[in-house]
């Protein structure tokens, strides 16, 4: 088997609990957030529905300097938006992925901030620990915020106390 194949067992799952935890994003306040320090949750919900963007870029290019190239701002229109957004993003980076050699995902790539390396390793394990891990990071916190708002939360390796089994 492929290391795209392997990687893409991973990819699908996690999009869809993505999507169904995005599906409850509230559009009324997209400007709340629970402490002052913390992401709004409209822009959370942007960053973790555009976070495929990020792994198309580590597939497509050799570095990414945050100095130099900037990612687009990140301004909650919708929760249509939001899914829509997710979607188009997540389809670009599956077909990216699906499309990469072993050799491809095995060659390094940097993410820079000026001179500064941020990091540098591997396509395969940055795919896991910058992408896959940064969205169910933040999916997670959209949790943590919807139960504070009394929205449900979706289960999405199992139940949850709004969606247990029946």
């Amino acid at each position: 088997m492929r290391i795209a194949e392997i990687l893409i067992q991973d990819f699908d799952p996690e999009i869809a609990s993505t999507r169904r935890t995005l599906e409850r994003i509230p559009e009324n306040d997209p400007q709340w957030k629970p402490h002052e320090k913390s992401m709004a949750i409209g822009r959370l919900a942007l960053h973790v529905a555009t976070l495929p963007d990020f792994c198309t870029r580590m597939l497509t290019s050799d570095e990414f300097n945050m100095e130099v190239e900037k990612f687009p701002d990140l301004k909650f229109q919708s929760t249509a938006h939001l899914l829509s957004e997710l979607d188009r993003a997540a389809a670009e980076t599956k077909s990216h992925l699906a499309a990469a050699s072993d050799e491809h995902l095995q060659k390094p790539w940097k993410l820079l901030f000026g001179d500064r390396v941020i990091v540098d390793g591997p396509r395969m394990v940055l795919y896991r620990t910058m992408f896959l891990n940064h969205i169910v990071h933040h999916r997670a916190q959209l949790g943590v915020y919807l139960r504070l708002l009394n929205i449900p939360v979706p289960g999405l390796y199992g139940p949850s106390a709004d969606e247990p089994f029946v």
